[in-house]
C-alpha cells in the first residue's frame, strides 16, 4: 500500500492539481441557465479533468524540454502547498456557488435556493473526474506505446510527432466517427421503433374530423404519424374555443402533418404533405404557414396555437417530421437532414403555390423553432424565390449556427447588442425577446417579413465553439434582461457551460431559455401578419388568457 501511495504522489502533477482546480472553482460561477448540484457536479468534474490534463501536459513541456527542476525536498514543499491551496479555493468556491446560482435564478423570476449542496457537488464532480483522466492517461499511454515502437525506424522526436497524429485521428475516428454517429443512428432508428410499438400497444383513436390529418378522409395513415404529430394534430384550439376567447366569429384552424413513417421517401412525404394541404382547403385560408418542427418532431404550441387565435382561425399549417431525436442530437447525427426536408417540403408547397392567381392565393410564410428554425433558413435560397417571394418568416431560438441569422447578427446597426441586434432599417429583418422591440419607431415593413424570436439567456442561441478562447459578443456592453450580472467569461469553462446550457435548455421557465412565452410569438406574429381586428387592448387581453395555458416546456 505505502509503495501504491508513493507511486501515486510521484505521478500526480502539480500543475495539473493547480489548474484542474482553477477550472473547477471557475465552474461554479454562473452561466446562462441554473443547475442542480448534479448537473453541477458532472459539470464541475469535467472541467477539472481538462484543467488537469492541460497542467500534466504543460508540466511534461517542462520535462520534454529538459529545463530544470527544483530539487526533490523543494518539490514536495511545493506539491503540498499546491494541494492546500487547491482545497482552499475548492472550499471556498464550493461556498460561493448558492449565491452564484441565485443570481441567474433572480434575474429568471424563481426562487433562490438556500443551498446548491456543495458536498453533494464535490462528490458528484469525482466520478467524471476520475473517468476523463482515465481516458486521458489511455491516450497518453497509447501515443507512448506508438512512439517506442517507431523508434525503431525513425529518429526519437519524429517517431512522438508521428505517434501524436496516429492516437489522435483514430480516437477522433473512434469517438466521433464509428462510435457517436453509428450510436445516434441506432438510437434514431430505436426511437422510431419504439414510437410505432408505444402506439401499438396504447392506440388512440383517430380524429372524428375529416379535416384533420390522421382522420379516415385522410391521405395520412393515423399511426404514421409519429406521437409528437398526433399532439400536434389532436391538441389545437377548436373554432367554439377561438370564438370564446377572441369574442367573435371564427374558423376551424387547418394543420396537416407527415410523419417519418407515412410514406418511404422524402420526396413522397412531402408530396403527400402537398396533397392533403390540398384535401383540405389549406390554400384558401387567409395564411398558409410551413412548419419545420424540433428534432423529435415536436410543433411548440404557443407558436401555433396564437397564430390560430390571431387569425380567427383562417390560417392552415403544414408540418414534416424529418428525425425522432432530440434537436442537439438531430444537429449531431445528420444536421443537414433537416434542411434536405425543409426544402423538400417548401418546394412542394411553393410550386404550386405559385401556380395560383396572386390574389386568391394565402399569403405564405415560414415558421421553425430550434432544429427547426436552422432547418426553415435553408428551405431555400433568396434570389429562387425573387420573382414571386413569400411573405415573411417566424423563426425562434436560432441556433447559433444558423446562417441567416449570423449573417444579420454579424452586420447589425453599431451599438444594437448581439442579444438583440438591429438589422439595418428594421424593413426586412427584426429581433424580439421579452420586450417587444419587434415594433421600431419609425420603421416600415418591406414585403419580406423575418422575425428572429430569441431570449438573451439562450444557450442554443448564444453557444460558439470559439468560446473556449474568446469572450462572446453578447457579454460586452448591456446584459440582456435575464442573464445573470455576475457571469463572466473564462477561457475553456465558459465553453464548457454554455455546452451543457445547451443541452439542458429546455430546464429554463416559461419566457427564458429555450422556452418562448406565448405572449412573445404573439408580438412576431402581430407584427408578421397584421392580423385584423386587434388594437392592443385585445392582444393584451389575449396574451393575459393564453400565458396561464403553456406552462411546462417543449421538447426541442
Amino acid at each position: 500500500m505505502a509503495s501504491l501511495i508513493k507511486r501515486f504522489r510521484a505521478t500526480l502533477s502539480t500543475p495539473g492539481l493547480l489548474i484542474g482546480t482553477l477550472l473547477f472553482a471557475l465552474s461554479l460561477t454562473p452561466s446562462l441557465l441554473p443547475r442542480d448540484f448534479v448537473l453541477q457536479g458532472i459539470l464541475s468534474g469535467a472541467s477539472f479533468a481538462i484543467g488537469y490534463g492541460i497542467g500534466a501536459l504543460g508540466g511534461w513541456l517542462w520535462e520534454y524540454m529538459e529545463l530544470k527542476l527544483p530539487p526533490g525536498r523543494v518539490s514536495l514543499i511545493i506539491k503540498l502547498s499546491a494541494a492546500v491551496l487547491c482545497i482552499v479555493v475548492a472550499l471556498i468556491s464550493l461556498y460561493l456557488n448558492t449565491g452564484w446560482q441565485n443570481s441567474v435564478r433572480k434575474v429568471m423570476d424563481m426562487p433562490p435556493v438556500e443551498s446548491a449542496h456543495p458536498i453533494n457537488v464535490a462528490l458528484v464532480a469525482i466520478v467524471p473526474a476520475v473517468l476523463l483522466i482515465a481516458i486521458g492517461s489511455i491516450i497518453a499511454y497509447g501515443v507512448s506505446l506508438v512512439s517506442r515502437w517507431l523508434r525503431r525506424y525513425v529518429p526519437q522526436r519524429v517517431a512522438f510527432v508521428i505517434s501524436i497524429v496516429i492516437v489522435g485521428v483514430l480516437t477522433a475516428y473512434l469517438f466521433n466517427g464509428l462510435l457517436l454517429r453509428n450510436a445516434l443512428r441506432a438510437a434514431d432508428t430505436f426511437f422510431e421503433r419504439l414510437d410505432a410499438l408505444q402506439f401499438q400497444m396504447n392506440p388512440t383513436p383517430a380524429p372524428t374530423d375529416p379535416l384533420a390529418s390522421g382522420s379516415s378522409a385522410s391521405l395520412v395513415a393515423w399511426d404514421t404519424i409519429g406521437r409528437d404529430g398526433r399532439v400536434y394534430v389532436e391538441t389545437g384550439p377548436s373554432k367554439e374555443k377561438i370564438q370564446e376567447v377572441i369574442g367573435r366569429p371564427a374558423m376551424q384552424p387547418l394543420r396537416v402533418y407527415v410523419g417519418l413513417r407515412s410514406a418511404p421517401t422524402l420526396e413522397q412525404r412531402a408530396q403527400m404533405a402537398l396533397d392533403e394541404l390540398k384535401r383540405v382547403g389549406g390554400f384558401e385560408r387567409s395564411v398558409l404557414v410551413v412548419i419545420m418542427p424540433v428534432g423529435t418532431g415536436w410543433v411548440d404550441p404557443p407558436a401555433v396555437d396564437t397564430l390560430e387565435y390571431l387569425q380567427a382561425g383562417d390560417v392552415a399549417s403544414v408540418a414534416l417530421q424529418y428525425s425522432y431525436l432530440t434537436s442537439p442530437l438531430s444537429f449531431v447525427i445528420e444536421p443537414t437532414y433537416g434542411t434536405d426536408a425543409a426544402q423538400a417540403l417548401f418546394k412542394a408547397v411553393y410550386d404550386y403555390w405559385t401556380t395560383l392567381p396572386r390574389d386568391h392565393r394565402p399569403k405564405l410564410y415560414l415558421h421553425g423553432l430550434s432544429l427547426g428554425t436552422l432547418a426553415s433558413q435553408g428551405s431555400t435560397e433568396l434570389y429562387d424565390v425573387l420573382g414571386d417571394p413569400y411573405q415573411g418568416a417566424l423563426w425562434a431560438g436560432p441556433p447559433f449556427s444558423s446562417p441567416t441569422w449570423s449573417w444579420a447578427t454579424a452586420n447589425r446597426e453599431p451599438g444594437s447588442p448581439e442579444w438583440l441586434p438591429r438589422f439595418r432599417n428594421g424593413a426586412s429583418i427584426r429581433f424580439n425577446n421579452q420586450t417587444n422591440a419587434v415594433d421600431i419607431p419609425g420603421a416600415k415593413w418591406g414585403p419580406m417579413r423575418i422575425v428572429f424570436l430569441q431570449y438573451a439567456s439562450d444557450p442554443v442561441v448564444f453557444f460558439s465553439y470559439d468560446a473556449f478562447y474568446r469572450r462572446p459578443a453578447w457579454l460586452e456592453g448591456e446584459r440582456g434582461p435575464d442573464v445573470s450580472p455576475d457571469l463572466a467569461w473564462y477561457p475553456v469553462v465558459t465553453f464548457l457551460q454554455l455546452a451543457l446550457d445547451m443541452a439542458l435548455s429546455q430546464t429554463s421557465p416559461m419566457g427564458h431559455g429555450h422556452v418562448y412565452a406565448p405572449r412573445d410569438y404573439i408580438d412576431c406574429w402581430v407584427s408578421i401578419l397584421d392580423p385584423p381586428g386587434w388594437d392592443k387592448a385585445s392582444i393584451d387581453a389575449l396574451k393575459k388568457t393564453l400565458e396561464p395555458l403553456y406552462t411546462s416546456p417543449g421538447q426541442a
